[in-house]
């Protein structure tokens, strides 16, 4: 049975850097009791004129660019976002006519915090299905747009980035290099977590997403490891989503990952950057070489809906 693989990653960040004391120039806040709280030291925030457009383009050249797969061979696009403003046309549209990308389908997933892997699920379905050979999947976020900066619980959260990650048909006799995806949602705990109206800001009942993450999620990124045939104890990294180093630590003391799992904490440089945050995260992983080609990579997202999503990859 056809499966994908990822060939190629690319990510971007925003110049600008927002430090912990810049935030408690304006906020009752200070950089002890951030880092002590969430572990984030600082952020990206992209300029009034940045888009998430933008922001996906650059990091999708970035990604075509190693892949070795001309634009004119991806036949779908799918973008992770719940901050893009526009609505029509969508974000993977206007990514790829900025690309060359001819006639893809082209669509965007908005489950928050949890998207990359969502839709990450899905174009390797397509994959699976016969529907697509190549795909392009990214994860972008503009959350600067829709921070309240007087609010203190959640503006030293966020920060703007994006990741993308280009995927192609495996042979049959070839392995899978993604694994089957888990996904789910709690909807019932949808108010945990919201960015709502006309002019919307993001406001969390951090306390009820905190318990969520740190009580309920473990098995389904266990169940992740169980349906790719990858013990935990196996995995080379583990690349959650960037909230709280707290969550990460809970998580991972329940995963029984090995001595030499690599735990990626991108959120100390980086903060929240939901959607994008699992591929931003990945992307520096590979650029870094830290972790060798084919080695078996878990990755989980979660957040707003309340949503959660999870696979493992084999590193490209």
């Amino acid at each position: 049975m056809t499966g994908s693989r990822i060939v190629a990653m690319g990510h971007y960040q925003p110049s600008r850097v927002v430090t912990n004391d810049d935030l408690a120039m304006t906020l009752d806040t200070n950089d002890a009791w951030i880092r002590d709280r969430v572990g984030i030291a600082e952020r990206r925030i992209a300029d009034h004129a940045e888009s998430v457009a933008d922001m996906a383009t650059i990091a999708a050249e970035k990604a075509l660019a190693a892949s070795g797969i001309a634009a004119t061979d991806i036949d779908l696009v799918v973008v992770a976002t719940c901050s893009a403003i526009d609505r029509c046309p969508n974000v993977a549209a206007e990514v790829s006519h900025r690309l060359g990308i001819l006639a893809p389908g082209a669509f965007d997933i908005n489950t928050a915090c949890s998207g990359f892997s969502y839709a990450l699920g899905n174009a390797d379905n397509a994959i699976r299905a016969g529907a697509s050979r190549n795909a392009l999947v990214i994860g972008a976020e503009k959350l600067s747009d829709v921070i309240d900066w007087s609010d203190r619980t959640t503006a030293i959260l966020f920060g703007d980035a994006a990741g993308a990650a280009v995927l192609t048909a495996t042979a049959d006799d070839e392995e899978h290099g993604v694994g089957p995806v888990i996904w789910g949602s709690a909807p019932e705990k949808g108010e945990a977590l919201t960015i709502a109206g006309w002019r919307p800001y993001i406001k969390q009942n951090g306390q009820s997403v905190f318990r969520w993450a740190t009580t309920a999620l473990a098995p389904f990124a266990l169940e992740a490891c169980r349906r790719a045939g990858v013990d935990p104890s196996e995995l080379a990294a583990f690349v959650p989503h960037q909230a709280n180093t707290r969550i990460i630590d809970a998580i991972v003391r329940k995963l029984g990952v090995g001595p030499d799992t690599i735990v990626v904490k991108d959120l100390v440089e980086s903060g929240n950057t939901s959607a994008a945050s699992v591929p931003l995260a990945l992307s520096k992983l590979i650029e870094r070489r830290e972790v060798p080609s084919g080695a078996p990579v878990l990755l989980f997202g979660f957040g707003g809906g309340l949503t959660y999503a999870g696979q493992v990859i084999r590193c490209p």
